[in-house]
């Protein structure tokens, strides 16, 4: 049995992932004619963004919820209600219609993001396969592809209509691709076992995917700035530090796939969060372009498999009937990254630099690796 074996398996989960990958990457490609239709200044804008933020983290502590109420339609209608948040932020031109948009688009990426990643959970202790890696490998290709068909279109001079019309179009499609005929989850299935939440574990798994959010909100959005203004190079230079994470994520996600069929997911995080860590300060204290994107490339490599293993670990040796809430709380807690992250970056480059500011978080992730790798692995021995 092979990937396109593993690929059957996670059909109906891997239809969300495609889902939130396609329709983020669109936006994020479409940004800056949004924020020019809607005259927001980048400290409105900024604030508009972490309202709408708010949504996301709401609808994770809800989505068992979703799911005990509409069944097998509640990751189609998650993938639907993206679909409208993203279709109508498109066609903004005043703020406040923007952040409802955006709030609708939060709120079910939030849900989605929570029923794939526990329905892979399930099917993975069901099947005995391991395939959280696969998934989250074919979300970042998705994700890439989406950027770079949507940057021809706005070469053509498509208007955000056709634009996100298209997105739409392709998330109905996901939307129907992902309904379950059964789809309740071995948690509402199994209420017999008895079985006590591990709350230590859910705490420690939550904290290790916001070290790896973290290191990858801070690639993401501070590498193009670091390489255009600390280092001096062109922006397309500075546009390959996201686009080269992005792409060694996939890869290395994808090759996580198979490597953690021959090693302790454990083992596999501790090593990959160092290696991660090395190549943040390799990118931080590079004194050329091509070391520093060198160093996000590394970064992007280790740091790509420590959530889905780290997510996939909490699903195995969770109780059945407490899987689905597990996921839902570690992923609060985990996004909680994309909240810390940018003051974070922000207030330590205002201080020493952007240099310094990669550096930080390369000793959170050694820090990760030291102090709650190891606890994770004692408590699920």
């Amino acid at each position: 049995m092979g990937m396109k074996h593993d690929l059957y398996l996670s059909r109906k989960p891997l239809a969300g992932y495609l889902a939130i990958g396609l329709a983020w990457s669109c936006y994020f490609a479409v940004m800056p004619v949004i924020k020019a239709n809607v005259g927001a200044s980048d400290g409105v804008y900024g604030m508009a963004i972490l309202v709408s933020s708010f949504g996301a983290l709401g609808a994770m502590w809800l989505a068992p919820f979703c799911l005990r109420v509409f069944g097998g339609f509640a990751m189609p209608l998650g993938i639907l209600v993206v679909a409208l948040g993203m279709f109508s932020s498109g066609q903004s031109h005043v703020l406040w219609l923007l952040v409802v948009g955006m709030t609708l688009a939060a709120v079910g990426s939030g849900v989605v993001d929570v029923l794939v990643n526990a329905r892979v959970c399930e099917i993975e202790a069901r099947t005995g396969r391991t395939l959280m890696n696969l998934n989250h490998a074919i979300y970042s290709f998705a994700y890439a592809g989406a950027a770079l068909a949507t940057g021809v279109l706005r070469e053509a001079d498509a208007s955000t209509l056709t634009i996100f019309g298209v997105l739409a179009g392709a998330l109905i499609l996901l939307a129907w691709a992902a309904f379950d005929r059964a789809p309740q989850l071995e948690e509402d299935r199994d209420q017999a076992s008895g079985g006590v939440m591990p709350h230590t574990v859910v705490i420690l798994v939550g904290l290790i995917v916001m070290a790896g959010f973290l290191a990858e909100a801070a690639t993401e959005g501070w590498s193009a700035l670091h390489l255009e203004r600390t280092l001096g190079g062109s922006p397309g230079e500075g546009a390959l530090g996201p686009a080269l994470m992005g792409l060694t994520m996939g890869i290395g996600r994808l090759s996580g796939h198979l490597v953690s069929r021959l090693m302790r997911d454990t083992v596999l995080m501790l090593m990959a969060t160092l290696v991660s860590a090395c190549g943040l300060v390799l990118a931080g204290l590079a004194p050329t372009v091509p070391l520093a994107l060198a160093g996000f490339a590394l970064a992007g490599l280790g740091i790509s498999v420590v959530a889905p293993l780290a997510l996939g670990l909490l699903g195995r040796v969770v109780p059945a009937e407490h899987r689905l809430a597990a996921i839902s709380r570690a992923s609060v807690l985990g996004y909680g990254a994309f909240f810390i992250g940018p003051p974070l970056m922000g207030l330590v480059a205002e201080g020493f630099g952007l240099r310094a500011s990669f550096v930080v978080v390369a000793v959170l992730l050694a820090g990760t690796a030291v102090v709650l790798i190891p606890a994770l692995t004692r408590r699920t021995a």
